[in-house]
């Protein structure tokens, strides 16, 4: 009986040290709060708050000096004995002032903004919820510091301090969107991304060129997408939202559901997004250059030029888009994370209305100028180990393969040879960075990447042949 008391000692402390969470609450109301980050500098370690105010915080035991930070709050700094004497419960005072952001589009690890050289901004989930963007393009608009050009309703390239397109690099969990037929002049490839399904947004301006290579001498756009989160209890944490939306100005009919499933050490998170726009109508007070009252229609195998009832009404520019995300997360300890990412969109054919509004000889230029459907798809997987030797201290191996298509249509007026420009390229990556700190002060970052590009690229002249004539019109 005396050695059974003993082992149920052992294992039943050895239990509690392994799976120790502490809870962070409001000092005033109480309430848990979700989202806050703690830091550790030795250990190097890092971890956030879920929907109850919980974080594991076993892999911080003997820290010195752990950091809480939470946005509108004064920041705490205890040491794991500190927090063991208060009983894993922290309370946060509420102040006005504004607190270093963890950002990782840097050095694609998490640190304070405060310890990056460059400036950063960063577009958080409730600036998204409460701008309401339309498009990723309209997402980074709303920080007020990125220039979006849209040439059309299906569109939006980004531009940052004059730099664009090739000279600026996209990331969605790490994995650069850049390909090989990234040119100079301007891209819609960001509308790809959805902003429902994306958990933070951050805007590294200036050279980022060290980390992510030459392309990204103007900057770079970091998104990150939904993580899946794990129950810390015995309990599935079963969480997501749903979002309907209506716009007048183009009759948009949005809806997006996500879920998020959660146990001890499986997660998974589902987003599907869908949009449907009419034809843009501008305000009474816009620019007139963009006022046309008239398109041109195929009726009978001619061009013919119809009025339109409403001069505002910006005639080809409705599109529709889908958007679908499933990501599974394993966690078999605390030192390993497994993430495998699917993403999958694809716009229907859409009208670049800046080119249907060029006029020759007083009628239209074009007949047609479309971009064809916009479709992209990457499979990618995660794999982060946490260790203390003497090569690294935290390890990251991305591997992604992404897919892309595009196609342009274009056909003068009264004309019947239609060019046909259609691009397919499949993108192949693989990333492996370390950290290592050596030092009170000092972190050593360091990795190596590898890029491969295959790229198809078919232009035709063409009759109007039915099938294109069907699809385009």
């Amino acid at each position: 009986m005396k050695y059974m008391l003993v082992l149920w000692l052992i294992f039943g402390c050895t239990f509690t040290c392994l799976s120790q969470d502490v809870v962070v609450m409001d000092r005033e109301t109480k309430k848990p709060l979700s989202g806050v980050t703690l830091v550790s500098q030795n250990p190097k370690e890092s971890a956030f708050t879920n929907s109850e105010g919980k974080a594991g915080i076993s892999n911080f035991r003997g820290s010195e000096a752990i950091q809480i930070r939470f946005l509108g709050y004064k920041t705490l700094t205890r040491s794991y004995s500190q927090i063991e004497d208060l009983g894993f419960k922290l309370e946060m005072e509420p102040t006005r002032m504004s607190l270093d952001q963890v950002v990782i589009s840097a050095t694609k690890w998490r640190q304070s903004s405060g310890n990056v050289p460059s400036k950063i901004t960063t577009i958080s989930t409730e600036e998204v919820a409460l701008q309401n963007p339309q498009t990723a393009a309209d997402l980074l608009g709303v920080s007020g510091k990125v220039f979006v050009q849209k040439s059309q309703q299906g569109g939006g390239s980004p531009m940052i301090r004059g730099f664009a397109t090739n000279r600026l690099v996209y990331t969605i969990d790490g994995v650069r969107m850049n390909t090989a037929i990234f040119r100079g002049g301007n891209i819609q490839n960001v509308i790809n991304l959805d902003p429902f399904a994306t958990e933070s947004t951050e805007v590294l301006f200036g050279p980022g060129s060290v980390i992510y290579g030459s392309d990204a001498i103007g900057g770079v756009m970091s998104f990150q997408t939904l993580t899946p989160t794990f129950s810390l209890s015995d309990k599935p944490l079963v969480t997501g939202k749903a979002v309907t939306r209506y716009a007048s100005a183009n009759k948009e009919k949005t809806g997006h559901i996500d879920v998020n499933v959660g146990w001890k050490k499986w997660a998974m998170v589902t987003s599907f997004s869908s949009w449907d726009y009419d034809h843009l109508r501008q305000g009474s007070h816009g620019p007139n250059d963009y006022v046309k009252g008239f398109h041109p229609e195929r009726i009978d195998s001619t061009d013919v030029i119809v009025t339109q009832d409403d001069e505002l009404l910006q005639v080809p520019s409705g599109y529709s888009q889908i958007n679908l995300m499933q990501k599974v997360r394993f966690s078999p300890n605390e030192n390993w994370d497994f993430q495998y990412g699917f993403h999958y969109s694809e716009t229907s054919p859409y009208g670049r209305y800046d080119r249907h509004n060029r006029m020759r000889n007083g009628a239209p230029r074009y007949a047609e100028w479309n971009y064809g459907p916009q479709s992209w798809m990457m499979n990618n997987l995660n794999i982060t180990h946490t260790a203390n030797n003497a090569v690294y201290d935290q390890m990251a191996l991305r591997l992604a393969q992404q897919t892309f298509g595009e196609s342009r249509i274009s056909r003068d007026l009264n004309q019947n040879t239609r060019e046909r420009r259609v691009e397919d390229v499949g993108a192949y990556s693989a990333n492996l960075d370390f950290t290592k700190q050596t030092g009170a002060k000092n972190t050593i970052y360091y990795g190596v990447e590898y890029v491969r590009n295959e790229v198809k690229s078919v232009g035709t002249d063409c009759g109007l042949c039915k099938q294109f004539a069907a699809g385009f019109r």
